[in-house]
């Protein structure tokens, strides 16, 4: 498989996962993006949104259906050809270790260490421009455990970035930021020619960011396209049991402002 960094096609082909069969979380999950694609999949909590993400990063295997990655099924890659393609974001933060947080960056350079060697010129080229594009140089001798919670995800998201994926999976990569990390990551992401399959909680930020939406609501994807035309009043209205009202500015996607329902 070509490793270069570039964006993959991503196929999931009637994907089902559950613990055990009586148990499913991902019932009959279906779609595909293209290289470079931009997929944020929205649905309230225990939807299987995160199943399905651990589907696609190979952490699971699926019950029932495929997933494939340009034409490959991810079972038939290596586990090192798996981490060298996609790299992995998670929501929950790792146990506090004694690492600096350029160790920390460094370690994305694993799957593309050759043998027993050490770090090249090339690792450490990646590592620091992971870390100048994340604004974290300044904290890059300091140790991972005492950082804050935010500036944790970012170095979390800078060593995927080491990593030369062609796919990035992230759970939830804004949930510990202030407003203007949040910004500074998605817009970092929708630089980049790699395929980004994300989930998030805000509307508004995933209809900026996606250039496909996927929602899901009781273990299926109930929507899936681009985001004017899923994100309506009546999808978000329906899947998140509110009144969503959409506000739309001239030439820019809808925004919408959210009321309980009675």
């Amino acid at each position: 498989m070509n490793c270069a960094s570039e964006g993959a096609r991503v196929v999931a082909r009637a994907l089902s996962w559950g613990p055990r069969p009586g148990l499913m979380l991902v019932r009959d999950v279906s779609f595909s993006i293209e290289p470079g694609s931009r997929l944020v999949i929205l649905g309230p909590n225990g939807a299987g949104k995160s199943s399905l993400l651990r589907c696609l990063y190979r952490a699971v295997r699926p019950l029932q259906g495929t997933v494939e990655i340009d034409g490959e099924d991810l079972w038939s890659l290596t586990a090192r050809d798996a981490a060298r393609t996609i790299a992995v974001v998670l929501q929950e933060m790792p146990a506090d270790f004694p690492f600096s947080v350029r160790d920390v960056v460094t370690m994305g350079r694993i799957p593309r260490r050759q043998g027993m060697n050490g770090w090249t010129d090339v690792d450490r080229e990646r590592v620091t421009h992971a870390l100048d594009h994340l604004d974290l140089a300044h904290l890059a001798g300091r140790q991972f455990s005492t950082l804050s919670g935010g500036e944790k995800q970012r170095v979390l998201v800078a060593r995927a970035l080491a990593q030369e994926p062609r796919i990035i999976i992230l759970d939830e990569p804004t949930n510990h930021l202030d407003i203007r990390h949040q910004l500074e990551i998605l817009g970092l992401l929708r630089s980049l020619q790699l395929t980004i399959v994300t989930t998030l909680h805000d509307i508004n930020l995933a209809a900026d960011f996606a250039t496909e939406v996927a929602i899901m609501q009781d273990s299926r994807m109930t929507y899936f396209g681009v985001p004017d035309e899923v994100l309506t009043s009546t999808a978000i209205s329906s899947t998140f049991g509110v009144t969503a009202t959409a506000h739309r500015p001239s030439g820019n996607h809808a925004r919408f402002s959210f009321s309980l329902s009675h």
